[in-house]
């Protein structure tokens, strides 16, 4: 089997309600609501609206979500896609167009560790300063670390 292969297709004008585990790929294009579970790979497409609750390895999203996702890779949001809830993924592509309303926590998903936007705001703040450090106060504050 292919890696890029489909293994399921919920088709446009279909409608779903449960829960839904797989291997491998599943693509959305019709309506979906309730939790879905995989370490593989979710694909939303641009007509699809998902409602509900998703672990999955990685989601590549064009069409409308509402929920709670948590992808241990990676998640795309397409310039289509419409999310709205929280987000927990240690990668995160946006296209110019995507709209995303909610919470967003990077880090590694599978430890549930995440950068707080106080923790965020800290290394902008730090990358952002007109005099690089020296090496000698590089290797003092890394001591401290």
């Amino acid at each position: 089997m292919a890696k890029d292969e489909i293994n399921a297709f919920l088709g446009s004008g279909t409608a779903y309600e449960g829960k839904l585990n797989f291997q491998g790929s599943v693509r959305v294009d019709g309506s979906f609501t309730g939790e879905i579970q995989s370490e593989g790979t979710l694909i939303v497409g641009k007509d699809a609206r998902v409602q509900g609750k998703v672990w999955v390895g990685q989601l590549i999203m064009s069409g409308h979500f509402q929920g709670e996702i948590l992808a241990s890779k990676k998640v795309v949001l397409h310039k289509t896609a419409n999310l709205l809830g929280s987000l927990n993924t240690p990668v995160l592509v946006i296209e110019e167009g995507a709209v995303m309303e909610g919470q967003v926590s990077m880090g590694t998903a599978d430890s549930g560790k995440s950068k707080s936007r106080s923790e965020l705001k800290a290394v902008s703040s730090m990358s952002k300063t007109s005099e690089p450090e020296s090496p000698k106060d590089a290797k003092e504050s890394a001591g401290k670390a």
